[in-house]
């Protein structure tokens, strides 16, 4: 017998590999810059929003949804780094810098909200 938890990881799993799947079909197309768009469909935030919502309440939710907010900002500073970035180095060193930029930016996110 398989239980919930199980089921539940197995159907993440399905959803994440299904966007990874959209998004390579995606980038072979005409409309390939619609790729960069499905990154930011809230699969996840809606797990969580679903999970914090139904397990601690409005409150803790609107908190969860106002952090959410602010995540955003991580992860225009990997865009803007990264449109930056490619011209300068080749692809896969100008990610990492990006990414470390994100990781920098959204510890920086998670002190200040901590101190809030």
């Amino acid at each position: 017998m398989v239980s919930s938890s199980t089921v539940n990881l197995l159907f993440k799993a399905l959803i994440g590999a299904l966007m990874v799947l959209l998004i390579g079909v995606l980038s072979r197309t005409r409309n390939y810059y619609i790729a960069g768009l499905l990154p930011l469909f809230p699969t996840f935030a809606l797990m969580a929003h679903y999970i914090v919502g139904s397990e601690r309440g409005t409150a803790d939710l609107k908190a969860t949804i106002l952090f959410g907010m602010w995540a955003v900002v991580p992860y225009l500073a990997y865009l803007v780094s990264l449109y930056w970035l490619v011209d300068r180095l080749p692809l896969v060193p100008a990610l990492l810098v990006a990414l470390m930029v994100w990781c920098a930016v959204a510890a920086g996110a998670v002190l200040l909200w901590q101190r809030h």
